[in-house]
């Protein structure tokens, strides 16, 4: 690849994916920097809960495309009930823009609404699945290698890509109670709901996939949404044993002078 490339992963690259060795086999296609979206997710998580604290009424998540598109499509009435906040590949798509502006950033995702997100935005240039990163490092053998990703490291938000991930790491205790929350994955489920909406909900937290990000079409992995559950979770438990140097840590300072939210 010509110029510098940095990569951000999703966190749910461990269902197809081993730790560290994805960061290897990104380094070896070309990819000078690889980091992971979780710092993204931290940023559009301070967003929600800043916007929940004052708000009233029913409002819907905006980190999955695929929801963002339903209600946009099928019901426009709801537009105005979309967190005005952007998801967390564009939240780091703008964090890796200002940190590395000479780099094209490219997303890696298990999920295809992706691509079409970022066609329309000007902070991620492109995106590579997981079905084309299996292909692309297939027969590759790559050791065991003490690496990191670059900065931004950030272990609580690892569970983003399970169904509630959002609103278990937004820290809504004391802005919105248990039985204010509804989590939904699966589009047929969100669309039960949004036709009968119950006053009480106050945030749907939902994913257009079921499992959430870990039952996206893209993913290889043909185990079930339980055993794709317990790898993310086993990822968390490991990582937060794991020494990161101070420098590789997502502070919130680098992120300082970018503005996370977006009307829809």
């Amino acid at each position: 690849m010509k110029g510098k490339y940095v990569a951000m992963v999703a966190p749910s690259f461990v269902v197809d994916f081993s730790y560290p060795e994805i960061i290897s086999y990104l380094k070896e296609l070309g990819f000078d920097k690889v980091v992971e979206v979780t710092f993204g997710a931290k940023m559009v998580n301070r967003e929600y809960h800043d916007i929940l604290k004052s708000s009233n009424g029913l409002k819907i998540s905006t980190a999955c495309p695929g929801i963002v598109d339903l209600i946009r499509r099928k019901y426009p009435e709801r537009i105005k009930d979309l967190v005005p906040v952007v998801s967390p590949m564009i939240a780091m798509g703008k964090v890796c823009r200002k940190i590395y502006p000479n780099h094209k950033i490219v997303f890696v995702s298990p999920c295809n609404y992706k691509k079409f997100e970022a066609k329309n935005s000007k902070f991620v240039d492109a995106v590579l699945d997981y079905r084309e990163l299996k292909e692309l490092t297939q027969g590759n053998k790559i050791g065991k290698r003490k690496e990191s990703f670059d900065k931004f490291y950030n272990d609580y938000t690892k569970i983003y890509p399970l169904a509630g991930g959002l609103s278990k790491t937004a820290h809504l205790k004391g802005v919105v109670t248990k039985k204010e929350v509804k989590v939904i994955d699966g589009v047929n489920k969100v669309i039960n709901f949004l036709n009968k909406p119950s006053k009480k909900i106050k945030f749907l937290d939902c994913n257009f996939c079921v499992g959430g990000c870990v039952g996206g079409p893209c993913i290889v992995s043909k185990n079930s949404i339980y055993s794709r559950r317990k790898r993310v979770l086993n990822y968390l438990k490991f990582s937060l044993n794991e020494d990161i140097p101070e420098s590789k840590k997502g502070l919130v300072k680098r992120a300082e002078g970018i503005s996370f939210r977006k009307r829809y």
